[in-house]
């Protein structure tokens, strides 16, 4: 039977659990696991070395762990996937799906802006790989024979441009297409259903939800998957068993979650688009032209993350040191609201003039809505930008 996304957050991953008699998925700890009958564990490592998604004995928990694959089925179900495939953190993640393509070939074509640690990544070559930095409409001339991936972000981190995932779908042709979804979350925006191949979260921001947990995850086909976990295996990313309890749980209130933030996006974005010392705001529920047709085609809300420039001569450092509720920090996607200047950190390991190209300002400003009071933040806000404008008149 198929369930709503609603109903899909809090029941998958859990269908078993009357069975088994118990009402809170349980956490398996074990490193290792009994192997009384040798030929039968030979044929599980065997199998699970190979890719498979389980065997009939685990062996060790750097080849399997049924709490992580708990999570794995959760996730895939709420993405349309057929399975899902998770590690220790989201970097892990975009590392195994390169490493897994490279038969494929060695060239990667990635959209900017990207999350600064991809595009660091990607950048480096440091796997291996040389990578063609686009614009959203360049990708088809930038396919080559040996092509193995195209990566985009949407919403991209930090500008929350949005990429038409059907259009790059379109001029990738053959080339498997991975869409950094963690922005949107399963809620708001489903990759696969516009033809990516893959789908990439770091679960260590919305599906957590809480910040107390560093996962990331890929969604694909099984075939995928299945090359996705040999890396994992040979390289020892497997998420942490506990940590996927955790994201199981975050999972069960993560509709909620994000459409409560959401709403509080909504509200401040509107407003700080008002306020005199703010020059731009960057928001998907306030595009305008083709930016609002693809919001309208593959996503159903505009999401919890904005940014927002200062006008010149105020100073964005000092207004986030004026914050009192809001907490100045890196990460997103925790019930409470974080704010940060990517030029200053998560995108600092970019190239500068490529940083400026693709709209990352030195005085742009991140933030990460959570699900406090909306008149709360925006009090924090408000006080925290006229408190730097007081300042500076103050010292002319």
């Amino acid at each position: 039977m198929s369930y709503h996304i609603a109903t899909q957050t809090v029941h998958a991953g859990r269908e078993d659990l009357t069975r088994l008699g118990v009402h809170a998925a349980p956490i398996d700890l074990s490193s290792t696991y009994p192997t009384p009958d040798p030929a039968l564990a030979g044929a599980s490592l065997d199998a699970l070395v190979g890719g498979a998604e389980h065997a009939a004995n685990p062996v060790y928990a750097r080849l399997y762990n049924p709490t992580v694959a708990r999570f794995e089925h959760a996730l895939a179900a709420l993405e349309g996937a057929e399975q899902a495939v998770a590690f220790g953190s989201g970097m892990a993640a975009l590392t195994a799906v390169l490493l897994a393509l490279q038969e494929r070939g060695r060239h990667i074509v990635a959209v900017r802006p990207l999350y600064g640690g991809s595009d660091h990544l990607l950048a480096t070559g440091l796997l291996g790989t040389t990578v063609s930095f686009v614009d959203a409409g360049e990708v088809s001339e930038s396919i080559r024979p040996n092509t193995a991936l195209v990566l985009i972000e949407t919403p991209a981190n930090p500008t929350l441009q949005l990429v038409d995932i059907a259009d790059v779908v379109r001029q990738a042709g053959s080339v498997p297409v991975l869409v950094d979804s963690t922005f949107a979350t399963p809620i708001l925006q489903r990759p696969l259903e516009h033809g990516a191949a893959m789908v990439l979260h770091s679960a260590t921001k919305f599906l957590g939800g809480h910040g107390d947990v560093v996962a990331g995850v890929v969604a694909c086909s099984a075939e995928l998957a299945g090359k996705l976990r040999q890396v994992r295996i040979l390289t020892g990313a497997i998420l942490h068993p506990l940590g996927a309890f955790l994201l199981l749980r975050g999972l069960a209130t993560l509709r909620l979650r994000v459409l409560a933030a959401e709403d509080n996006a909504i509200v401040l974005a509107t407003r700080l688009a008002k306020h005199p010392d703010v020059a731009r705001v960057h928001y998907p529920g306030r595009c305008r032209g083709q930016q609002a047709a693809i919001m309208q085609r593959q996503m159903s809300g505009p999401g919890c993350v904005l940014a927002f420039e200062l006008r010149p001569g105020v100073d964005a450092d000092r207004m986030l040191q004026s914050l009192r509720l809001i907490t100045p920090a890196v990460s997103l996607g925790s019930v409470d609201t974080l704010i940060q200047r990517p030029a200053a950190l998560t995108h600092r390991v970019v190239d500068p003039a490529a940083r400026a190209a693709s709209g990352v300002s030195e005085g742009l400003l991140r933030l990460s809505v959570g699900i406090e009071d909306a008149e709360d933040l925006w009090a924090d806000l408000k006080q925290a930008i006229e408190a730097n404008g007081q300042r500076m008149a103050q010292a002319a």
